[in-house]
């Protein structure tokens, strides 16, 4: 599980909601908090019982991106010949290394994930917000790609998130420049999906609608999405109706029809459609 002190989790009605825990520090990266952040979503990748997320920071900011205290080790360390950085940058058998999971581990993840940005969001922060399927800020929040301020380039995943978002020349433009954006600039651009003056509260209130959703049909619309939004048509054809064959008649499936046609509530299950998989 997450480390306590430096990534909240708490659960309630299908809905994580997830707090970077680092205010007196504006939630900024150093490694212990690049690895609370992995184990927070590892975590949550593994839980039944979440069928969607809310990710946030404590404090005044979202997330102030690299803490300057390991960015000026990591300055001294490379003088003196040593690589202090290979640590980040490695990797496994996964397609990201250690310093892109933080960002990368919540785009995997197979259930929604709402970013909740308020105050700043630089650097690592915002590649952490960018992770998330939808992104809610506050008009006045400054968010940054800053990487280019310290002689580096955006390397947490930036390249699987931003083009979903932005032209490739706006992309670069961002890149290249450093520019700080507000909240309202950043909607505009397509970075954030909604504005509201308290991210937080309508990224609970949206993770609770879709949590009354069906978990099946969540569960495979990201995936769904995820692996095919840049596959060619043939492979996005096939998986829609691979996943739609899978869903009808899966207990859950059925619970929705008749919770419409009854007019209640429906009562889903979180395991049931496993058990079904498996008896097919």
């Amino acid at each position: 599980m997450a480390d306590e002190k430096l990534v909240t989790i708490e659960v309630r009605d299908g809905v994580a909601d997830v707090r970077l825990n680092r205010p007196d520090k504006y939630n900024a990266l150093n490694p212990a908090m690049f690895q609370a952040i992995i184990d927070a979503g590892e975590s949550l990748a593994e839980s039944k019982d979440v069928r969607a997320v809310v990710l946030s920071g404590n404090g005044p900011g979202f997330c102030a991106g690299l803490d300057m205290g390991s960015f000026q080790g990591m300055s001294d360390s490379a003088e003196s010949g040593s690589n202090a950085a290979s640590g980040l940058l490695a990797k496994d058998d996964r397609p990201e290394n250690h310093a892109q999971r933080p960002a990368y581990v919540w785009k995997r993840l197979p259930v929604p994930v709402i970013t909740a940005i308020h105050g700043v969001a630089y650097g690592g922060g915002a590649q952490v917000a960018l992770g998330g399927d939808i992104r809610i800020a506050t008009p006045d929040a400054k968010i940054s790609v800053m990487e280019i301020k310290w002689g580096l380039i955006p390397d947490m995943s930036l390249t699987q998130t931003l083009r979903d978002l932005v032209p490739l020349d706006v992309a670069k433009e961002l890149t290249f420049t450093g520019r700080v954006l507000s909240g309202e600039e950043a909607q505009q651009l397509g970075l954030v999906t909604k504005l509201d003056a308290d991210p937080r509260a309508a990224a609970l209130s949206m993770a609770a609608e879709i949590a009354s959703k069906s978990p099946d049909a969540i569960r495979y619309g990201k995936r769904l999405l995820e692996q095919t939004w840049h596959a060619d048509e043939r492979a996005g054809l096939a998986l829609e109706a691979k996943l739609q064959t899978e869903l009808i008649g899966s207990p859950n499936q059925v619970e929705a029809i008749r919770a419409n046609f009854e007019k209640r509530a429906p009562n889903f299950s979180d395991t049931n459609f496993d058990e079904h998989l498996n008896k097919g």
